[in-house]
């Protein structure tokens, strides 16, 4: 099968969904000579509009689809379909291009969507046989001729018979075209309808489209900086972790002090309670100090009496006490001399000498400003404490060891 450049459009409609009626094929013959061009003639029919890529093909009968043509031409369209000569067309093939076996043929004329609008009826391409040479039959070859001829007639009568039926049957199905050209128009019109709704459809979902692919720049950019924050928890995961470890490694050594720890109290509880046995002789041994120190106070207080009471009288005799020229003995002394400025002796000298300090340790009185011993300065000297008590373990410590003391309450801190 021979093909020109360009294929025509074809289809794979079959026989049954085809309207030969469309185009009528005229003046076919029974077969054509090889070796020369042959000129196919055809009519349109009322309604039919021939198209720019409509075309006619050769196609040996038996063919299925329009695919299977053997050869074709071009359609050419006619200037004005409104007359009536250019409702009768003609193309003419090439002699190059025609089958050259003696099987059946017909033409068959396809519009641009590949249907077949009409078909001719078979021919073949052969020479000339022997019917065209004058023969010398018998009588009985006659008879038998002349038999064939009635069948032929009476098959021809049928087939007349059977071509107004089928002309019947055109016209039927031009009505019938007509009809369906009237519904076609209103498909069409309601196509166009269907077409701006879909044109409108069509411009809403481009607009919607706009806007997703703007939500979706949105979404990549707003999943970009998840990205970046996810990365950035994950190193902050990562250094918590490692935190995590040193503080757990951390926890392990606090709970080895914290065992050590406890075996270290249960060590000191142990000494706490000798410590404290110790304390209750040393608060046995205070109480005793406390009475001893009461009695001195109260020896310190008769003093304190005597001296005012010997400065009364000295200022009452005319002598100050400050401008005596005695001196207090001192402890190498022993307190065995007198003091010379008075004419029988110093009567306090004993007492002096026992429980009194001497002038040079008296200080002033911060408040009075008394040179000296006062009300103010025996008061604090009653507050000053005798002694120090540890307020963890409850060791006692002489007043004397404030230092010692100091240093042992800051033991108890490490």
């Amino acid at each position: 099968m021979e093909e020109t450049i360009k294929d025509p459009p074809t289809s794979a409609v079959l026989l049954d969904h085809c309207h030969f009626s469309q185009v009528i094929f005229n003046s076919v013959e029974k077969f054509y000579i090889p070796g020369g061009d042959v000129t196919c003639h055809y009519t349109f029919t009322q309604h039919f509009i021939p198209r720019r890529k409509d075309w006619i093909g050769i196609f040996r009968v038996g063919w299925k689809t329009t695919r299977e043509y053997y050869t074709f031409m071009w359609v050419t369209l006619p200037i004005d379909l409104n007359n009536k000569s250019a409702k009768q067309q003609e193309v003419q093939f090439k002699a190059y291009y025609l089958p050259k076996d003696d099987e059946y043929y017909q033409f068959c004329y396809v519009d641009e969507d590949g249907v077949v609008r009409g078909a001719s009826i078979p021919f073949q391409f052969r020479p000339e046989n022997e019917e065209d040479i004058l023969v010398v039959t018998t009588q009985g070859e006659v008879e038998e001729i002349e038999q064939h001829n009635k069948e032929l007639c009476k098959e021809n009568q049928e087939l007349k018979d059977s071509c107004i039926s089928l002309q019947k049957q055109n016209s039927d199905m031009q009505a019938e075209l007509q009809k369906k050209q009237e519904e076609l128009e209103t498909l069409q019109s309601i196509n166009k309808k269907l077409e701006l709704k879909v044109k409108e459809q069509k411009d809403y979902w481009e607009t919607e489209l706009l806007q997703l692919k703007e939500q979706n720049q949105k979404m990549s950019s707003e999943n970009e900086k998840m990205g970046i924050r996810v990365d950035q928890l994950q190193a902050q995961l990562s250094t918590q972790e490692k935190e995590m470890e040193k503080l757990v490694q951390g926890d392990q050594d606090k709970t080895e002090q914290l065992e050590q720890l406890k075996k270290e109290n249960d060590h000191l509880f142990l000494s706490l309670t000798e410590q404290r046995k110790d304390q209750k002789k040393l608060e046995q041994t205070v109480e005793q100090m406390k009475q001893n120190e009461t009695t001195a106070m109260k020896k310190q207080q008769e003093l304190m009496l005597l001296k005012r009471e010997n400065s009364r009288l000295l200022s009452y005799m005319g002598l100050d006490f400050n401008s005596l020229p005695y001196q207090v003995p001192t402890s190498d002394e022993g307190g065995a001399r007198q003091n010379p400025g008075l004419a029988y002796g110093n009567p306090y000298s004993g007492i002096q000498e026992s429980s009194s300090p001497s002038p040079l340790s008296i200080k002033k009185c911060p408040i009075c400003k008394a040179d000296d011993i006062c009300d103010h300065t025996l008061e604090q000297q009653q507050m000053q404490p005798l002694c120090f008590n540890c307020p963890i373990c409850d060791k006692i410590f002489p007043a004397t060891e404030k230092q010692i003391f100091e240093d042992h309450v800051f033991c108890h801190s490490l």
